[in-house]
């Protein structure tokens, strides 16, 4: 069974709690992981972050490492800033420098493009805002000519913060987690492997991302 496809005139631009709801309910009728999981453990949430600069920085913080020691991290970069409520800016990083980044905990690597990043905004030479307005491969390619930006990092930040309909995020080992478990595979799939499999989800890939999402952390806060 194949899931209806969305004509150019009825495509809706952004997931909302709506599509969220419409595609869930698509998705569960042809694949029965997504009804178990549903049925065990509910919808997934919409998981929203706001677009710009401060959730750039944090998607390039979790690359190949946990939520939990990126958001460490975020956290204190922030209190060096003097930042209130996240709203990390540009002009902070810049005024920070690469020695403090250091000291707050991000790696050399990550430091360099976070830092690199805030430059640019600063220059004028990277507008976020600018990307936010383009069609998604577009918005993707624009995304991948930042330093630091590789394709796991740039179709996350379309999935949470651009909130495109159907983008799957290849490289994403979680989701591979929770594919392996939740659709019942022997093994964990290779990530072509998901990528390929994920293509009979669209034009749903973005709410089928949350719901393996959705399972591999309920699973994960049940241990």
């Amino acid at each position: 069974m194949h899931l209806r496809h969305r004509s150019a005139a009825d495509r809706l631009p952004r997931l909302t709690a709506d599509t969220l709801r419409e595609g869930t309910a698509a998705l569960v009728r042809v694949e029965p992981g997504f009804a178990r999981l549903v049925r065990d453990h509910g919808p997934p949430p919409l998981w929203v972050r706001a677009p710009g600069f401060p959730t750039l920085v944090r998607l390039i913080l979790e690359q190949q490492v946990s939520l939990v020691s990126a958001r460490a991290v975020y956290r204190r970069l922030c209190t060096a800033c003097g930042v209130q409520g996240g709203r990390l800016t540009a002009r902070h990083v810049v005024t920070l420098g690469e020695d403090g980044l250091r000291r707050e905990g991000c790696t050399r690597q990550k430091r360099s493009y976070v830092h690199g990043v805030a430059q640019d905004m600063t220059a004028g030479r990277l507008r976020l805002g600018a990307i936010d307005r383009l069609p998604g491969p577009e918005a993707r390619a624009a995304l991948l000519a930042i330093r630091g930006v590789g394709p796991w990092t740039a179709d996350v930040y379309r999935l949470v913060a651009l909130r495109e309909l159907d983008v799957w995020p290849h490289g994403d080992v979680a989701l591979a987690d929770a594919a392996h478990r939740l659709l019942e595979w022997p093994t964990r799939p290779a990530q072509d492997a998901l990528t390929a499999h994920a293509a009979q989800w669209a034009p749903w890939r973005s709410v089928a991302a949350r719901l393996l999402w959705h399972g591999y952390l309920s699973l994960r806060a049940a241990r």
